[in-house]
């Protein structure tokens, strides 16, 4: 199979990259094709992906694309690997579903399509165009480092990569797929129920926006904050019906497989949202992460005030681009204890 990875970024990048040089010699590693834009794609087209990796770095030289019209006409055996941010999909999805395949129909007819991507609303909004969709949870410390450049820091695997049908199921081409992962440094447990994993690593996420606007969580009032915040996740989860994976369930499952090692000369921040601020992107997926809750809470009676504080403060750090942890834990704080009073007195 063809690997199109749409949106070439840190985990894009790490998992193209780790899937062309899969396997042992010259010639072993899986066919991939990165997708990028403004200087990420000028730098990949011209000195190639550098995946910077515990056991050194690594130059892919791939074929590299800003758009489905480069490519012409797909391959019956090519997989698209959906992997820019959330408020991205749109437009990505809408480029692509429409392309013929070789053989008849079109990618949203005939293709698979992963997400790989933080949140639960991609897959949604991808089964619209798309009949094969995939879901994807991404446990995958990696970093945009500079263009042509992502770092991935997991020793001695990479990632671990849960892999399903959405809304739920298996099949043979997501076993297939699972293969080539763990041929190249991921664990791949393909599992019927995806959102199960994907919900949990939900609740985890809801602490991006708290580092993007405050920085790493490391004070014991950091950590504070983030525990309501995800108290009120597992309350909204619970009034919905979600399932999703408990901490030890979550632990067993990466074990000792997967531990994070620096390296020299690559900056890694607190989080994709962190880096989404950092690079002044001007956009960040927090509608997708503290949004989610908050959409939730909305439907199902569930007050969410922390998760909607955060959300809007990520939108705003992120349109008038701010710096990255710019704003003093304690601040956020009172703006927290402000947010559930006013709700309180409602």
């Amino acid at each position: 199979m063809r690997y199109i990875i749409i949106g070439a970024g840190a985990v894009g990048g790490a998992i193209g990259g780790r899937l062309a040089g899969a396997g042992a010699g010259a010639g072993a590693g899986c066919e991939v094709v990165l997708v990028a834009r403004g200087a990420q794609y000028e730098a990949l087209r011209e000195r190639g992906l550098r995946l910077v990796v515990p056991d050194g770095p690594h130059v892919h030289r791939l074929t590299t694309v800003d758009g489905p019209h480069a490519l012409g006409e797909l391959r019956a055996d090519d997989v698209l690997v959906l992997a820019v941010k959330t408020q991205d999909s749109a437009a990505a999805l809408e480029s692509w579903a429409p392309v013929t395949v070789a053989g008849g129909g079109t990618a949203g007819e005939r293709l698979p399509l992963v997400c790989a991507q933080n949140g639960v609303e991609s897959q949604r909004l991808a089964l619209r165009r798309f009949r094969r969709v995939y879901g994807m949870c991404v446990w995958l410390p990696a970093a945009f480092v500079e263009p042509g450049v992502v770092s991935a820091a997991g020793t001695p695997l990479t990632g671990i990569l849960h892999l399903g049908r959405y809304p739920s199921g298996t099949d043979e081409t997501a076993r297939r797929i699972a293969a080539d992962l763990e041929k190249s440094r991921f664990e791949a447990p393909v599992v019927p129920d995806v959102t199960r994993w994907q919900y949990a690593k939900l609740l985890g996420n809801l602490a991006n926006a708290i580092e993007a606007v405050s920085g790493v969580l490391t004070s014991e009032e950091g950590i504070a904050l983030y525990d309501r915040v995800r108290a009120e996740g597992e309350a909204v989860l619970a009034a919905a019906g979600m399932a999703y994976a408990g901490d030890e369930e979550q632990k067993q499952a990466r074990a000792d497989k997967m531990r994070f090692e620096p390296f020299d000369g690559s900056e890694r921040g607190a989080g994709s949202s962190w880096q989404s601020l950092h690079r002044g992107t001007g956009t960040i997926e927090a509608d997708y992460l503290n949004g989610e809750i908050a959409l939730l809470g909305r439907l199902h009676g569930v007050p969410t005030p922390l998760n909607e504080l955060l959300q809007r403060l990520a939108n705003d750090f992120a349109r008038e681009r701010r710096e990255a942890g710019s704003m003093p834990v304690s601040e956020l704080t009172r703006l927290a204890g402000e947010a559930v009073a006013s709700v309180q007195e409602d």
